[in-house]
């Protein structure tokens, strides 16, 4: 197969990228690097330097490369930054998502992979998170991979566009070449290893009077490339009718525990410090995966704390300026 991968120079995009040329097919990463890397891209794929809001760019590299399918990952993602500002948002998430399907309908692919988000849910009336609870973003971020995804049931009635949304809960992990460098950092993990790696003194714990056991915000982490994996599986799938899947592991860690395991990983000491709730941030945040694991027959292979926590440490010790050295 021939897939379009936006935002594939991106942290999941690249891993995705990756495991689609592993597997044996050919990738092109289109990708504007506002927060991508050139490095990040594997040399067995193309890379594409272009905005979703490049219209003609975009029906040419379809063009020009033959696309089958489309993996749609390029967007913004700081939930905070969503908050202070929706504008950035709704230009760049629905309104370039809303220009990639018209370059799509206008060459003819109609076979898509849409990297949403767990944050449609919002604040969820019962855990774990399973696909039908009701939809409710708590922030502008949530909000506009919702809209999109709302789009996409209307373009499929109309155009026979067949898509699969995968909901992502919280990617983590590595793998020997990709791994996650942003700028700002607003993950969790990446942010533990800093301070591991004595480029930060502490850690905000942002919030430390949630309704958990501990008291800090509890989520579901996913490694990356289980995230890549069941991408695969849902180009293979999407054929067969237009459907939405959670992806997660169905057990959540507080901000609390994922820094006791790095601790016990890496063997360094990891200070913290308590910091005001962030605007827009649910206490408890759990998937069910199971109709992914039913419907595409999805199986993570990598689901363990301590092994997500490794990988990206690994990575972390082996690139300690992220991609900035290779691409200088």
């Amino acid at each position: 197969m021939r897939v379009l991968v936006t935002g594939g120079a991106g942290y999941i995009g690249s891993v995705v990228v990756e495991h689609l040329v592993a597997e044996g097919h050919y990738a092109v990463a289109y990708d504007n690097l506002s927060r991508g890397h050139r490095a990040a891209v594997i040399p067995e794929a193309t890379l594409v330097v272009g905005d979703l809001i490049e219209r003609e760019k975009l029906v040419a590299t379809i063009r020009e490369h033959e696309i089958d399918a489309v993996v749609h990952m390029a967007a913004d993602s700081q939930v905070g930054e969503s908050v202070t500002n929706p504008h950035k948002y709704y230009t760049n998430n629905l309104g370039g998502g809303l220009s990639l399907l018209g370059a799509m309908i206008e060459t003819g692919v109609k076979r898509l992979v849409f990297s949403s988000t767990c944050a449609v849910y919002g604040e969820p009336a019962s855990l774990p998170i399973t696909e039908d609870l009701p939809l409710a973003p708590v922030n502008p971020y949530g909000e506009t991979k919702l809209a999109f995804e709302r789009a996409l049931r209307w373009y499929d009635a109309a155009y026979g566009l067949r898509y699969i949304s995968l909901r992502y809960f919280n990617a983590a992990g590595a793998t020997l070449r990709c791994g996650e460098d942003h700028t700002p950092e607003s993950h969790l993990i990446p942010l533990v290893l800093r301070v591991a790696a004595g480029k930060m003194e502490y850690l905000n714990v942002y919030g430390e009077d949630y309704p958990t056991p501990d008291g800090a915000c509890i989520r579901d982490y996913i490694h990356v490339l289980d995230l890549a994996a069941a991408h695969r599986l849902a180009l293979l799938g999407a054929d067969r009718g237009s459907r939405i899947y959670n992806l997660g592991y169905g057990a959540g860690y507080s901000v609390h525990e994922v820094v006791e395991m790095a601790r016990q990983v890496t063997g360094r000491r990891i200070a913290t410090e308590a910091a005001e709730r962030r605007a827009g941030d649910p206490p408890v945040l759990i998937a069910s995966a199971d109709r992914a694991m039913s419907d595409l027959g999805w199986q993570p292979r990598l689901s363990e704390l301590d092994s997500i926590i490794e990988s990206a440490w690994r990575w972390h010790e082996a690139h300690p300026h992220g991609y900035g050295e290779e691409e200088r």
